[in-house]
């Protein structure tokens, strides 16, 4: 619940961090986006919606966010972070996906579904799962334990941090401080969650008639 909260309510949180934390608020805003994309197991932080939030504050004066330091700050974690999830994979995909307590944090279907998009839609999905919730953690987990190469890796990562935070920061800048999107904030961001959920949705609707179609 106070992961829903934080969610649903990220404005009234992210003023409240920037209030008493200050300039270490980019810190903290840096690890939070590193964190869901490099770690496979916290594939819940909500990256589209801390994105759009904090730079909707930083087209508020009052707040004292530089709107380029913090697109810089999310660049380079999500660049960092799917870096440090392909790694991973690389590394340790075979061995995580077979320990018994880490195959509780890491769900096959979310693997399966990770699996079945980078198959259709190859090193693009790198940049397109950017976009969807989930899919993004796992991605470059599977990139990493397949045999892309991190250089083929790396452009693709690039160019997907890049659109991700430009896409999320610009909606936040433009639209953020308008009087009926701050009035409805968190119907905003739970659009936001919904819109971006909707391809993981039908992914898994898919592999669910798939299954009861072979049985």
């Amino acid at each position: 619940m106070g992961l829903i909260n934080f969610i649903l309510h990220i404005d009234s949180h992210m003023v409240n961090i920037v209030n008493n934390f200050g300039d270490w608020t980019y810190l903290i805003l840096f690890l939070i986006v590193f964190v869901e994309t490099g770690l496979v197991i916290m594939p819940f932080l909500p990256g589209d919606s801390l994105i759009f939030a904090s730079a909707a504050l930083a087209a508020n004066p009052a707040y004292n966010l530089h709107p380029l330091l913090l697109f810089f700050i999310f660049f380079l974690a999500a660049v960092l972070g799917d870096s440090l999830n392909y790694e991973i994979g690389e590394h340790l995909g075979q061995f995580a996906t077979e320990q018994k307590h880490l195959k509780k944090l890491i769900k096959k279907e979310n693997l399966d579904e990770a699996h079945e998009f980078f198959e259709k839609h190859g090193g693009k999905t790198i940049a397109f799962g950017r976009f969807i919730p989930i899919i993004r953690t796992f991605v470059p987990f599977v990139a990493g334990s397949g045999t892309m190469s991190y250089r083929h890796f790396l452009t693709y990562n690039v160019i997907g941090a890049f659109s991700w935070v430009g896409v999320c920061a610009l909606a936040g800048h433009w639209f953020g401080n308008i009087p009926a999107v701050q009035e409805h904030f968190t119907l905003i961001i739970l659009g936001i969650v919904i819109v971006s959920l909707i391809p993981v949705i039908i992914a898994s609707l898919r592999g669910r008639k798939k299954d009861t179609e072979k049985s």
